[in-house]
C-alpha cells in the first residue's frame, strides 16, 4: 500500500450534521452527507469518538468501548455508515483512547467496589508518609494529576481530566482488553485506527516526583516499553490486516522515536501525529499566550522532521488542523485580507510534503475561528480551566483574548453548510454556536468559491504524481524570512517537483535554486491565475500568500 497516495478526512461527529434536531451531530447526519463526502475524493475518514461517554471531555472519556453512545445513534447506524462509505471507496478510521478510560467505565466502578482484579487496571497509589499526593505530577488539564480513589486511602492517576483514569499497561489483562476492542471493530469493517496520546502509556511501575515540568514529561513519554506494547498490539490485531492504516497521536515526541514507531520493518504503526510545528505561536513554550507565530522556527521544524523521517524511513501524518487545535488559517494565514490565498497556500505547503495529508472538516472551505464575545460561548473543560487560571494573574479581557486564539472549541464549532442562523447544521440550537457562516459555508463555496476546488486539485495530484506520493524531501531557501521552499525527488525519475510557499501578505522576489534555472519545466499548480512557462527562470516574484508547484526536468 502506498500511504503517500492516501488523503484522510477528519470528522468531529458532534459538529458535522444533526439529523434528528437535538442540536448535536450524529451518525445518521453523516450518512445524509455522503454525497458531500464523495465529492471530497478522500480515501478514509477519521471519526472522533462516538462511544458511550459522560462527555466530560467530549467523548475522550470512554465508558464503553463497544457501544455507540445514543447521543450519536445506534450500532445499526454505524454499520450502515461503514457499508455506504465502502460503496464510495471510503474506509473508516476510529479513535482508540487507550491511555485512560472514564471513571464511569465498568472497570473503574468495579475497582471502586473493591474488586482487586480491576483495581490492578489503574495506577492506584497511597499518599506519601507526610500525607502529600503520591507524586507532584500535574494534569495536562491543570491541577494535580491525582484524585482520591473513593473512600480508600489511595489515589488514582489521571494525566488528563479527573474523570479520565489512566490505565496501567503493565497489567497484561489491560493489554488484552485493548486487543479485544481493536479486533471487535476490525470485525465491523473498520480499516483504520487513530490511537490517542499513545506514547504516554509507558509510565513506570514505580512513580517518582519530577524535578520540573519538562523533566516530568520524560517520566511518562516515549519510554522504551511503549514500542513493545505497540508491537504486541500490532501482532494481535491490525497487523493481521494487510490494508489497515494506523496513526499514533504522539505528545511531545522525538524524531528518533517517531522513526521507530513507523518504520515498516518494526511492525508498530503506519504513521504518527507530532505537534511541534503547532507550538510556534506559544510564547516561551506556553500554550495560553498570545504571540505571532515564529515562521523560521516553523520552517526549521518542517525541514528537520521531513529530512530525518525520510532518511530513517519513518512516515508522518501531515496536518494543520484537528479537533484540538484552533484553525490554522487564523494562526498562520490572514483570513481578513487574503482568505482564499492564505487558505490555499497553507494547503499547498502541507500537501506537498512527504507523508499522508489529513484534512479537518471545514478546512476545505476555509473555515476560521469563531467570533465569540464571551466565555459563556465556550464549553471545553480545558479552555474554561485555563481562563480561570489566567484571570488570577491578568485582566479578564486579556485572558479572554488569549482563550479566543487558542481554545479547542475554535475548531469544534458546527460545520457551516449554509448561511442560516444554525449554519444548516441543525433545525434546533446547536450544542456549540456556529460562527462566520454568512461568509463561509459549503453552499456558497461550491457555487462560487475557490478553496474547495483547489483542495480537489491537491488530492488528485496525490493520486497521480509519484513524486508527491513517494518522493524524497530536500529543503531550499532555508534562510529566507518568508518563503518555505522544498523539492520532492526520486532517483529513478527524470523530473522533480519544486514547491514554493510565501507565508506573508507581501510581495517578495526569490532566486530559483541555480540547479533549476534554465531547465525545461512548467507550473503544475498555483493558487493564483498565472501563465504557464516552459523554461525555469532565474527569479520569480511571489504575490501575498502565493504558492507554486513546478515540475522540472533534471
Amino acid at each position: 500500500m502506498n500511504l503517500g497516495e492516501k488523503v484522510i478526512y477528519q470528522i468531529y461527529p458532534k459538529s458535522f450534521y444533526d439529523s434528528n434536531g437535538d442540536g448535536i451531530g450524529d451518525l445518521r447526519g453523516i450518512i445524509q452527507k455522503i454525497p458531500y463526502i464523495q465529492s471530497l475524493n478522500i480515501d478514509m475518514i477519521w471519526f472522533n469518538p462516538f462511544y458511550v461517554s459522560p462527555q466530560k471531555d467530549n467523548g475522550y472519556d470512554i465508558a464503553n468501548y463497544y457501544e455507540i453512545d445514543p447521543l450519536f445513534g445506534t450500532m445499526e447506524d454505524f454499520e450502515e455508515l461503514v457499508h455506504k462509505l465502502k460503496e464510495i471507496n471510503v474506509e473508516v478510521m476510529l479513535d482508540m483512547v487507550f491511555n485512560h478510560c472514564s471513571t464511569d467505565h465498568e472497570w473503574f466502578q468495579r475497582a471502586l467496589a473493591g474488586e482487586k482484579k480491576y483495581q490492578d487496571y489503574f495506577y492506584l497509589r497511597p499518599a506519601k508518609p507526610d500525607g502529600s499526593l503520591p507524586t507532584n505530577w500535574q494534569s495536562k488539564f491543570g491541577g494535580p494529576a491525582w484524585e482520591p480513589f473513593g473512600n480508600t486511602d489511595l489515589y488514582y492517576l489521571h494525566l488528563y481530566d479527573k474523570s479520565q483514569a489512566d490505565l496501567d499497561w503493565h497489567n497484561p489483562d489491560v493489554r488484552h482488553e485493548m486487543q479485544n476492542i481493536v479486533n471487535f471493530w476490525l470485525d465491523k469493517g473498520v480499516k483504520g485506527f487513530r490511537f490517542d496520546v499513545l506514547n504516554v502509556i509507558g509510565k513506570d511501575e514505580i512513580l517518582v516526583d519530577s524535578i520540573n515540568p519538562t523533566q516530568e514529561k520524560s517520566l511518562y513519554t516515549d519510554t522504551p516499553i511503549v514500542h513493545e506494547y505497540i508491537q504486541e498490539l500490532n501482532e494481535a490485531t491490525f497487523g493481521k490486516e494487510k490494508d489497515s492504516i494506523t496513526v499514533g497521536e504522539m505528545s511531545s515526541t522525538t524524531i528518533s522515536n517517531s522513526i521507530q514507531y513507523t518504520r515498516p520493518d518494526r511492525h508498530e504503526l503506519s504513521m504518527v501525529f507530532s505537534f511541534h510545528h503547532l507550538k510556534v505561536d506559544y510564547k516561551d513554550g506556553e500554550k495560553w499566550t498570545k504571540t505571532p507565530f515564529d515562521f523560521l522556527a516553523l520552517k526549521d521544524l518542517f525541514i528537520e522532521w521531513q529530512t530525518k523521517m525520510d532518511e530513517g524511513n519513518g512516515w508522518q501524518a501531515l496536518f494543520w488542523n484537528n479537533h484540538d487545535q484552533p484553525r490554522a488559517l487564523n494562526r498562520f494565514g490572514d483570513p481578513v485580507h487574503y482568505h482564499i490565498e492564505s487558505a490555499t497556500m497553507l494547503a499547498t505547503a502541507i500537501h506537498g510534503l512527504r507523508g499522508t495529508p489529513y484534512i479537518y472538516m471545514g478546512e476545505e472551505i476555509g473555515m476560521i475561528d469563531p467570533s465569540y464575545q464571551s466565555m459563556d460561548d465556550y464549553v471545553d473543560v480545558e479552555a474554561i480551566n485555563a481562563y480561570e487560571e489566567l484571570c488570577k494573574t491578568i485582566p479578564k479581557e486579556e485572558a479572554f483574548s488569549i482563550i479566543a486564539t487558542k481554545a479547542r472549541d475554535n475548531s469544534r464549532i458546527p460545520m457551516s453548510w449554509d448561511d442560516t442562523d444554525n449554519a444548516g447544521f441543525s433545525k434546533e440550537t446547536p450544542w456549540l454556536a456556529p460562527s462566520n457562516q454568512k461568509e463561509i459555508n459549503v453552499e456558497k463555496e461550491q457555487q462560487e468559491g475557490k478553496i474547495f476546488n483547489y483542495y480537489q486539485q491537491l488530492i488528485q495530484l496525490r493520486k497521480t504524481e509519484i513524486l508527491l506520493s513517494q518522493g524524497h524531501f530536500q529543503a531550499h531557501l532555508k534562510e529566507h524570512p518568508s518563503v518555505f521552499a522544498y523539492e520532492r525527488y526520486l532517483e529513478s525519475e527524470k523530473e522533480v517537483l519544486f514547491v514554493v510557499n510565501q507565508f506573508y501578505g507581501k510581495v517578495t522576489t526569490i532566486e530559483i535554486p541555480k540547479k533549476f534555472q534554465g531547465k525545461t519545466g512548467h507550473i503544475l499548480l498555483s493558487n493564483y491565475e498565472v501563465a504557464d512557462i516552459s523554461v525555469i527562470p532565474e527569479k520569480i516574484t511571489l504575490q501575498p500568500y502565493q504558492s507554486y508547484i513546478f515540475k522540472i526536468e533534471k
